[in-house]
């Protein structure tokens, strides 16, 4: 995946997982088929309860014909986690191409991320839970991703204290980029207690008039 092309914002890393089918398209297409139907078992009854035969039957493929694009169902989830993490970085992305300040981008990705925490909130479960029966390198690719993701509020951050529209100092921009990112998953994590309290909408709000009232020598 391409770089985003804002500053320090590094390009995604894949891990290479082998298909014995050359066409680009196609294998892009099936392993989307895979990943859906992955995802839906992986959620209901976990890595290790799920069976390539059952990914194959929801995929509406054969076994032998799942195999052509990953070698087994590690590769499966590996793939599952990345589609996931890529799936955040796309609205992330969009949200920073359109403000014209840090303090506007950090609004507008404060809001995205919460929503596709909502949206993705059990495949965001499904890495922290299933991760770990990923390889020591697939492993490192994730963890990886996720350092990268944080690092998209580094930049935003770091575009704030440069245009003045945030006050946040240097040595703080990585943590408070860690924290925001955790926030995110705090929903994803507490909604069960959270949403009998606040919508999405009021659990936005409330949340980036806090961050703001950090960074910021106005109130929000």
């Amino acid at each position: 995946m391409s770089s985003s092309g804002e500053p320090g914002v590094q390009s995604w890393l894949q891990k290479d997982v082998p298909s014995l089918v050359k066409d680009r398209q196609l294998v892009e297409a099936r392993r989307l088929q895979i990943i859906e139907a992955a995802v839906g078992l992986f959620t209901a009854q976990g890595f290790h309860k799920t069976t390539t035969r059952q990914i194959a039957a929801e995929a509406s493929l054969s076994v032998g014909s799942l195999y052509e694009y990953v070698r087994s169902k590690e590769d499966i989830l590996y793939l599952v986690c990345d589609h996931i993490h890529a799936a955040v970085e796309s609205r992330l992305k969009a949200t920073m191409s359109r403000a014209k300040t840090g303090r506007q981008a950090l609004e507008q990705a404060v809001a995205a991320y919460f929503a596709v925490c909502d949206d993705l909130s059990d495949d965001i479960l499904l890495i922290y839970q299933e991760a770990k029966s990923l390889t020591p390198e697939a492993r490192a690719f994730v963890l990886d991703n996720e350092v990268r993701l944080t690092g998209l509020f580094e930049d935003i951050l770091a575009r704030g204290a440069a245009d003045g529209s945030l006050k946040v100092a240097e040595e703080a921009v990585s943590l408070m980029a860690h924290n925001i990112a955790v926030l995110g998953h705090m929903w994803t994590f507490r909604r069960w207690y959270l949403a009998r309290r606040y919508s999405l909408e009021e659990f936005t709000r409330l949340q980036t008039q806090l961050l703001l009232s950090e960074l910021s020598n106005q109130k929000p």
